[in-house]
């Protein structure tokens, strides 16, 4: 079995460097446009079974990418919830005290209203067992740059870190469940 993750499309969260998670906007226009534009250079991965977060962002970039909606929404998958700090930038956050504990213990530390990342990282790898559960060859999963990173962490401890993990939007990974092996979208 191939499991393909691709990250969403842009956001303006993501052109404006936001820390949006949960929160469910849609893709800008600017990320509309560079989904299109992969979509002529990148040959995308067949898809059996098409699965998103249940987020609109996901189900936009399906849509855009396959031309339909996913054959199951994985709420699981959703991205990280970043609790009082969604849809604020650093620059907004930087002297907040309750902002600074968290990245300071980051490991263990929740944010205020939201995940830690030991919570985050529990659902993603559950989410994740229960996909290596189903009985398709080519899986697509659209979802969020940190779940992504999360999921390459898990099976490929030690070669890379989280941020050298996360794809830029509209590429990700796929996995090779039989040979245990990845490759770059």
């Amino acid at each position: 079995m191939k499991i393909h993750f691709i990250r969403h499309g842009k956001t303006f969260a993501n052109e404006k460097k936001l820390y949006c998670g949960v929160t469910d906007i849609p893709l800008s226009e600017k990320g509309i446009s560079e989904l299109f534009k992969l979509k002529q250079k990148i040959l995308y991965p067949t898809c059996d079974f098409l699965v998103t977060s249940s987020l609109l962002r996901t189900n936009q970039t399906a849509e855009i990418l396959y031309g339909r909606n996913p054959d199951l929404l994985i709420s699981d998958l959703n991205e990280f919830n970043f609790g009082i700090f969604e849809m604020k930038s650093y620059e907004e956050l930087k002297e907040n005290p309750l902002y600074i504990n968290w990245i300071k213990n980051y490991e263990s530390a929740k944010c205020a209203d939201g995940d830690s990342k030991l919570i985050f990282t529990e659902r993603i790898h559950s989410a994740f067992n229960r996909l290596l559960e189903m009985k398709a060859e080519n899986i697509v999963i659209i979802c969020h740059g940190g779940v992504i990173a999360t999921i390459m962490e898990l099976l490929f401890p030690n070669t890379k870190n989280f941020y050298e993990w996360q794809p830029t939007c509209g590429r990700g990974y796929t996995f090779d469940t039989v040979s245990h092996s990845v490759i770059e979208i």
